[in-house]
Formats: structure tokens, sequence, C-alpha cells
């Protein structure tokens, strides 16, 4: 048995190897297309929700950090509250009297 092959033989067969490469080609080509039509899409769905919203994205962050901003001094004030009262009414707590 040797390893040595003829001035004729070949194992892959060229046509189907370029018709294969091919294919793949165009099929990437087609799933890249694909991606960029649902991009558009999910883009401009994007777009149409944001209008639909009736303020700027801006204003609308600027309106939530405003919001969050009061919660975090509301709570920081109740837990002040909350301290200055407990310390007030001792360790045994609003019912211990």
């Amino acid at each position: 048995m040797t390893n040595e092959q003829g001035p004729g033989q070949r194992f892959v067969n060229p046509g189907l190897l370029i018709t294969g490469a091919s294919l793949a080609g165009v099929g990437s080509l087609l799933g890249l297309a694909g991606l960029a039509i649902s991009c558009a899409a999910l883009a401009a769905a994007a777009r149409r929700w944001a209008n639909a919203r009736g303020m700027p994205p801006a204003e609308m962050a600027k309106y939530h950090l405003a919001k969050a901003k009061a919660a975090g001094a509301a709570g920081a004030s109740a837990w002040r509250d909350g301290a200055t009262l407990a310390q007030a009414q001792g360790p045994a707590g609003p019912r211990g009297r």
C-alpha cells in the first residue's frame, strides 16, 4: 500500500468545492441583508415609539432624574427622622413605656 497518488487522481471534486463555497457566500450575503433589514425595522419602530411619548428623550431623562433625586432626599429625610425618633423613645421603643 502506498500513499503516493498518481498524476490523474484527485480526492476532492473541485466542482463541488466551488459550488459549496459559492452557496455559502450567497447564504452569508442573504443573512447580512436580512440582518440589515431587521435592524432598520427596529430602529424605525424605536423612533416611532420615542416620538409617540410626547416628550423628547433628554427632557424625559431630566424628569426622571428629578424624581429619583426627590425620592432619595425623601428616603434620607425619613431615615434621619426615624433615627431621631428612635433615640427619643429609648431602647424599648414606643411600646416599652
